[in-house]
Formats: structure tokens, sequence, C-alpha cells
């Protein structure tokens, strides 16, 4: 007899096959690779089952059967993003686990990018030209290396790229956000895409910032740091953190805002983190290791009038001492 639940990793596969057949169309060979993964194993085919049992929570039409690919996840009313998808498929206890839905819900998101990282996860890729990539904690990238150039696309996130002029043979290395079109030479820079813009950091070499409309390219030099959004780009004259800090696993501030501090150590850790608004323009400067959170968290009372209102792991609230 099979078990209850499928294992989580299975579960995952199961996802990831009904993604790949949706954003397919209709692929005979993909369809019928996935019918071969199905019957490999009973936990296999348990799995797909349990997925496709969602149907009426993602509200979808009705899902094919065995050996037919999965054309669509529209509705009459909308067509759901593949990331709306997952979240609600987050909000269901697919192996009846919500503490591993929780923790794996940013991995899920990033399953169709080419590199991603979860909550907490920093990791380091050598492309194929040798440049490196390494990705800070929640990112995910896209890889398009062809003959005329080499493209990445930022998703969601941050990533550091080391790169080399000679790497490319001639073919441009080119960063790509919600915001412009960036281009690398010789050195390291930092690229973050935030909610409302996406800030580059250059800590060696040059950047060059390539816009639509605009005839001349604009340089982020070693150094210098520069916030791009809709608007416009403007040079950052001082910063309350060191932008590179994160590859070394660790944050360094310098006079920040506890707020602002408190929402960047939350990137890196599940549930919720913040601040009353009777400490929240607190100013705090130090270097701060992101290996262990927690221990993190517990080293403000003993340097700023602060407590920590602590309802669980995941439910920390920082307030005034008192």
């Amino acid at each position: 007899m099979g078990p209850a639940h499928p294992p989580p990793q299975v579960v995952k596969q199961a996802i990831h096959w009904l993604l790949r057949l949706r954003e397919s169309g209709h692929d005979p060979a993909l369809a019928q690779q996935c019918e071969q993964w199905r019957s490999s194993h009973h936990e296999h085919e348990l799995a797909w089952q349990r997925v496709l049992s969602l149907h009426q929570d993602l509200d979808l039409r009705a899902l094919p059967a065995a050996g037919v690919a999965l054309r669509t996840l529209e509705t009459s009313q909308r067509r759901l993003h593949r990331r709306q998808a997952l979240k609600l498929l987050g909000g269901v206890a697919l192996v009846g686990s919500a503490a591993w839905l929780g923790k794996d819900l940013d991995a899920l998101h990033a399953w169709t990018s080419d590199y991603a990282t979860g909550t907490g996860e920093r990791r380091s890729f050598q492309l194929p030209d040798g440049s490196l990539l390494q990705l800070n904690t929640r990112s995910a990238a896209d890889l398009a290396f062809d003959q005329r150039q080499r493209l990445i696309r930022l998703r969601q996130g941050e990533l550091m790229l080391t790169c080399n002029a000679l790497q490319g043979q001639g073919r441009p290395l080119l960063v790509e956000t919600r915001d412009a079109l960036l281009e690398g030479f010789d050195g390291r820079f930092v690229v973050r895409q935030d909610a409302d813009c996406t800030r580059v950091s250059v800590s060696q070499g040059k950047v060059a910032i390539h816009r639509p409309g605009h005839g001349q390219l604009q340089w982020i030099t070693s150094g210098q740091a520069w916030r791009l959004d809709t608007q416009g780009a403007q040079q950052v004259e001082q910063q309350a953190m060191d932008a590179s800090a994160w590859a070394e696993g660790l944050i360094v501030t310098r006079d920040m805002r506890l707020a602002d501090f408190l929402a960047e150590v939350g990137r890196y850790r599940h549930g919720y983190l913040g601040c009353s608004e009777a400490v929240a323009d607190l100013r705090l400067s130090g270097v701060f290791r992101l290996e262990d959170t927690d221990g993190l968290l517990e080293l403000l009372p003993q340097t700023l009038p602060v407590r920590l209102h602590q309802r669980t792991r995941w439910w920390v609230r920082v307030e005034r001492m008192g």
C-alpha cells in the first residue's frame, strides 16, 4: 500500500511537470515524458493526482487525462499567471505540511528560472563564459547566451556578477531588469530589483546603462551606486548598507534606520519581522552575520534601547525598552 502522502520532493516534481506542460502549449513529446515519469513509480502518480485534485481551489477547467498535455490554467473569467497559481498552490497542504510549503514557497515561485535561491539561501554559479554569477536570498535569473550576446534576466531579487571582457569573445554581457538594460565590463557589480526600482552598485570596473529613447549611455564606475526607475537614473551619494556584503554572508550598515535594517534582515528569514513606530527611526551601524538571524536579532537590545517581542520563532517585533 502506498503512503498516505507522497514525499515533498515528489510533489514538487509533479508541480514542475504541470507548469512545464502548461508553458509548452501542446507538446506531445513532453506529455509522453510526463506520462513516463508518472508510471515509473507509484509515488509519482499519487503526487500527480494530488496536484490535479487542487483544480477546485485553482478554479481550473477540466485537467488532461494521462498522456495529454496541460494546455491551460485559464477559466472563463481570467487566466491565472504562473506565479498566482503557485501562490494558490502554496495555500493548500499538498503534503499535509504547511510548514514545508511556507519554507519552499520562494523556490516554487522560481522553478521555471534557470538559477534560483530560496529564503536565506545564497548560491554561486559558473556561467558558460566563465563569469561568476552569485544570487542572494529569494532571487531568480534566466540565462540567454547566443552568438550575438550574453544576456542574464533578473526576474526577482539580487545578483552579483564578476566578469571579464575577454570571456565574451566580442559578445556584450547584459543584465536585464524591469527598469533597465545594463552592460557589464571587466569587474564586479551588484544588481538588485526592488518593488519600485532597480539598484546597481559597482565594486570594480564599470557598467553601462542602456535606456530606450536615450542616445547616450550612462556609466556607473567603480565605487558608485545608482537607482533606476521609470523616471530615470540617479546616482545615490550615500548608502546606509554595503551593497555587496551579502556575498560574504554579512550585513554591513552605516547609520541605517532600524526599520530599514529589519526589512533587510527579513529577506533572509520566514515569517513576520517588524518594529513599532516608536523605534523605527533609531539608527544602527555595525557588521552582522546572516548565518543566524535569530542570534543577530538578539544583539539589538545590547546596542539600542529596544526589546524583542517574540510570539513564535516566526513572529518577532522590536519595541521600545520599558
